[in-house]
């Protein structure tokens, strides 16, 4: 929210990668410390993306650098970067 002209204003603004990083973790539903197919696509779908399964796995396609079907930690910022760039997510 920002106040122009007294009036206060909705702007979209778009995360910093930390914070989508912070919103993405939300979903670790198990507390592994690892994000799921199903997780992401839970957490795409909140985000207000449709599509959120075939976006999820497109996500762990591009991401998942060891091939185990998840999103770590390690992996966590690369995933950030992909929904940054694919999707352009902004916070309101």
């Amino acid at each position: 929210m920002v106040i122009l002209n007294n009036q206060l204003k909705s702007v979209n603004v778009p995360p910093t990668e930390e914070q989508l990083k912070g919103l993405l973790k939300r979903y670790d539903k198990n507390g592994d410390g690892r994000l799921s197919r199903k997780e992401l696509r839970e957490a795409f779908r909140s985000l207000g993306l449709n599509f959120g399964g075939w976006r999820a796995w497109r996500a762990l396609h591009h991401t998942d650098k060891n091939g185990d079907g998840y999103i770590s930690e390690e992996e966590m910022e690369e995933l950030v970067k992909y929904a940054k760039k694919k999707w352009g997510f902004t916070v309101s």
